[in-house]
Formats: C-alpha cells, sequence, structure tokens
C-alpha cells in the first residue's frame, strides 16, 4: 500500500496534556527531571503559539499523584480541566471525552505520565475512534527505557504517530516565513544550543 504522509495541521490539531502531576512526575525516570519539565513546558508553549485547543487533565489528583504542574494551569487558565476522580484511562471519563470531542479537531496531539498508561491507553481508545494521533515521546515519560520503549511499540504498531516537540512545532510552522522570530524565541526559550545559534546569528548582523 502507498505511503500517505499525513502531516498536523495547525486548524485540525488539538493537545491533550495528560496527568502530568507533581506525584506522578517523581517516578519518570526515563529522562532527567530538568529535562523532563522542560520538554512538556516546551511543547505547551507550541500549543499556545499555534493557538492549538488544549485539554488538562488529572487523575486522583488528591491522593498520592498529587496536583497538575502548576506552570501548566497559568498558560492555560481558560483550558478544560478534567479533574477524573478515579479513571486510569482518561477516554473513560465522560467530562474528557466530551472537551475532546468540542473542540472538533481529528487529530490529536497526546503526552503524558506515565507513557505506557496515561499516554497509551487514551491514545489507542482515540484511534479506534479514528482519530489520528500523535504522542509527543519526549514529553511523556515513564519508570525506565523498557517500558518506554514497550509502549511506544504498542501505540506504534496501531497507527499512533511518535514525534517530539520540536518536530510537532516544525510540522505545524511548515516555512520559517511565516514567522522567524516568533519560532526561533520558542526553540531558544527551551533550547540552550539554539539559544546559542540566534544568539549568534544576531551578533553577525
Amino acid at each position: 500500500m502507498p505511503f500517505t504522509y499525513r502531516r498536523l495541521d495547525k486548524s485540525e490539531a488539538a493537545v491533550l496534556l495528560v496527568d502530568h502531576q507533581s506525584g506522578l512526575c517523581n517516578i519518570v525516570h526515563d529522562w532527567s527531571t530538568d529535562e523532563f519539565r522542560n520538554n512538556v513546558l516546551a511543547l505547551a508553549a507550541c500549543a499556545k503559539y499555534f493557538r492549538l485547543p488544549t485539554i488538562l487533565t488529572t487523575s486522583f489528583e488528591d491522593g498520592p499523584n498529587g496536583p497538575l504542574m502548576p506552570e501548566l494551569k497559568e498558560m492555560f487558565p481558560d483550558a478544560p480541566y478534567i479533574a477524573r476522580p478515579g479513571n486510569i484511562n482518561a477516554w473513560d471519563n465522560e467530562d474528557f471525552v466530551r472537551a475532546v470531542r468540542a473542540t472538533g479537531r481529528k487529530q490529536l496531539i497526546i503526552a503524558g505520565v506515565v507513557t505506557e498508561v496515561c499516554v497509551a491507553f487514551p491514545a489507542l481508545s482515540a484511534v479506534e475512534e479514528g482519530y489520528e494521533v500523535f504522542v509527543v515521546a519526549d514529553a511523556s515519560g515513564t519508570f525506565n527505557a523498557v517500558t518506554r520503549d514497550a509502549a511506544w511499540m504498542r501505540m506504534q504498531a496501531a497507527g499512533v504517530q511518535m514525534m517530539t516537540w520540536f518536530g510537532v512545532a516544525c510540522e505545524l510552522h511548515r516555512d520559517w516565513r511565516n514567522d522567524v522570530e516568533g519560532l526561533a524565541r520558542l526553540f531558544s526559550n527551551h533550547l540552550p544550543s539554539y539559544r546559542n545559534l540566534i544568539t549568534s546569528h544576531g551578533g553577525g548582523r
């Protein structure tokens, strides 16, 4: 069967940030703490920059999973916020699914903690319902590389596309000429090496 390159489209995509909670983030060990936090905030910054509908959800936040990362609440004060009382799979929560459907978008960009559960379960559920699903690998975390890789393989087998936040940003942007300064600023805020590149470029003018 011929391959069809299905690109992310900012007019068709929505972002689902699933269970980036203080307690759960403590068990993320496939990324360093600082690296993971930066990647999550970089993806969130992409969602804001491209004005993508964004949904926040937590699981059992009054228990050990803890509250949502405060930066995400600050970045999306008006976004749907679904505090699930106990559903492990966010797709089992009617309010969450209702919020996803209300976006009217058919491409879902998903990231969360932990990868093999809080990301994989809703990703697989969304694929089953006909959505195109893109999981952001570096803004999702879990216990170790073995559990992460098993989750990636399971999702890929179901048709989920694995990406990184940088790849998401570039595919949505399409062309540097759309906004050179804006995209460069986003990259510089989250990639120190890119900040050096931009500083060097600016200094050479």
